[in-house]
């Protein structure tokens, strides 16, 4: 089993799902007493929020790029990044260490293609539905055509994710406004959702929708856990 390094704490309350089901998903595989073998850096997402929020994602590059090193150092063989949204420092973080990072983009896809599903809807921070980081890795990289909320939309969704989810608060009006988003995005032909931050499904469960909601966290913990068992070369 390979040990996976996770950079966490983006926000908390998200990484501690990822910890939990990948745990949950190798005793599934192995029985027994089997654990993941796991290496945790999480950071003060406080002093990350302040550099998303100035627009400085060259020191939050670094910032995560150190952190990926000391989790180098202890014996990480792969980086998961516990967050949708960091993943647009990714280069920096590439370029700092020599582990292979299992981006989520590229699980959700996988997970979206295999449904033979075509047009999805993305919900997220402002960054990871506005940028190019990420929606543009899904068009181009996997061939999916990725539709986003209005920029009205987007704003409630990003003061939901940071105000509320992130500080572990669940307002049933905010699922509400979610929830008429969602059914927006499906008058724009959106098949199903991708629930591009880490919080979101903290707020919104598959079975709010009546079409398929994507788990980023579900999908990105599992995709870890397959490449940690999978045979070495």
């Amino acid at each position: 089993m390979r040990t996976i390094g996770l950079l966490g704490g983006m926000s908390w309350e998200s990484t501690v799902l990822y910890y939990e089901q990948i745990n949950q998903r190798v005793k599934a595989q192995l029985g027994g007493l089997h654990s993941a073998k796991v290496v945790l850096h999480s950071v003060d997402f406080h002093d990350i929020e302040v550099l998303q929020r100035q627009g400085d994602w060259a020191a939050a590059g670094q910032a995560l790029a150190i952190a990926a090193q000391s989790l180098e150092a202890a014996g990480a063989e792969g980086l998961v990044i516990c967050t949708n949204t960091m993943h647009k420092v990714v280069p920096a973080i590439e370029a700092a260490t020599q582990l292979p990072i299992l981006h989520i983009a590229d699980a959700t896809a996988a997970a979206i293609k295999a449904q033979n599903l075509q047009t999805v809807g993305l919900l997220g921070t402002q960054f990871t539905m506005a940028e190019a980081f990420y929606k543009d890795r899904l068009r181009h990289q996997h061939g999916l055509t990725v539709q986003i909320p209005t920029a009205s939309d987007r704003a409630i969704i990003h003061r939901i994710i940071y105000d509320e989810l992130c500080l572990g608060k669940i307002q049933p009006a905010s699922r509400a406004a979610y929830l008429k988003i969602i059914d927006t995005l499906k008058e724009m032909g959106a098949e199903a959702i991708i629930a591009g931050c880490t919080e979101i499904t903290l707020l919104v469960k598959p079975s709010d929708l009546d079409i398929p909601l994507f788990d980023t966290t579900a999908l990105h913990a599992a995709a870890a856990v397959d490449w940690a068992l999978a045979p070495s070369a």
